[in-house]
């Protein structure tokens, strides 16, 4: 695959990572544990590092797209120069605890950054009408997913419309069974495979409901049941851990949406907001 200038180097080896041999892995390890060593290295540097050969070096260049090993190191000086974190930074045994908690931090952030890259205005925009057209709002996730949809609960009263939240898949699939065209099913699922979620999903948008998915993949089956899909790409190790990066990814596309339908109810829904508000502080110190 020819390396796009417009995507991050560390993005690229990435998503080129599954394609690799297993040497030519060894060398994007080293790059991603101390990208500044290999800028500043010459080719057999690295390839000792990595422990490999120097020809095992230049195939892994050839392979993200480059014309050989100079060519490789500008583009990754020239991505270190953009300040974003690596995002390929394997934890190990061996990391300290600041070691551990840097690349825990900079896979976060790499991983918001690319959300945000990603996002598609005009998915998110049908979403946010989707929302303020609606009589009501059905919120339906499980396990990692199911977090997301407790944090729009929490901010049901944002969206300014009668907002269900059910934690039991029986109870989601009951409030898809009795949808209604002009109801919002709003369907969390990074994978978009969980075949509970899917019939949900499905039970709700053949009974006219306007399905909106939150996912990870836009091609997944969940995505071709949505009438509204908003693709979340974050760089997910589910061999390492549950999906927290994605979920945090979600959380914030949970704001987006909320804080965008909020202001656009206007002004009156500002001030029922701003009044909740009050009586809410007073409630606390009384409390």
């Amino acid at each position: 695959m020819p390396f796009d200038p417009g995507v991050p180097l560390l993005e690229h080896i990435a998503t080129m990572l599954p394609s690799l041999r297993p040497s030519e892995r060894q060398v994007a390890n080293t790059v991603s544990e101390d990208a500044a060593f290999v800028v500043a290295s010459t080719m057999a540097a690295v390839a000792e590092a990595a422990g490999v050969s120097e020809p095992t070096v230049m195939r892994f260049c050839t392979s993200l797209g480059f014309d050989g090993f100079q060519q490789f190191k500008l583009a990754l000086a020239q991505s270190l120069a953009l300040g974003l974190p690596s995002t390929l930074s394997a934890i190990s045994a061996e990391d300290s605890v600041s070691e551990l908690a840097t690349k825990v931090f900079d896979h976060t952030i790499s991983s918001l950054d690319r959300t945000r890259r990603y996002l598609d205005a005009v998915s998110l925009g049908a979403a946010i009408d989707a929302i303020l057209g609606a009589t009501s709002m059905t919120v339906a996730g499980l396990g990692a997913s199911g977090v997301i949809a407790l944090d729009v609960e929490q901010k049901a009263v944002l969206f300014g419309v009668p907002c269900s939240v059910p934690s039991d898949s029986h109870q989601q699939f009951m409030a898809a069974a009795l949808a209604e065209p002009g109801q919002v099913f709003l369907v969390v699922s990074n994978t978009g495979s969980t075949s509970t979620i899917l019939q949900i999903a499905r039970r709700a948008r053949d009974n006219g409901a306007t399905v909106v998915a939150i996912t990870g993949d836009e091609t997944s089956e969940l995505a071709g049941i949505a009438d509204v899909t908003i693709a979340v790409k974050t760089f997910e190790d589910t061999d390492r851990d549950t999906p927290t990066v994605s979920r945090i990814a979600s959380l914030v596309i949970v704001d987006v949406l909320a804080t965008a339908v909020s202001l656009r109810r206007g002004a009156a829904h500002a001030a029922r907001l701003a009044s909740m508000k009050e009586q809410l502080a007073a409630f606390r110190r009384l409390t």
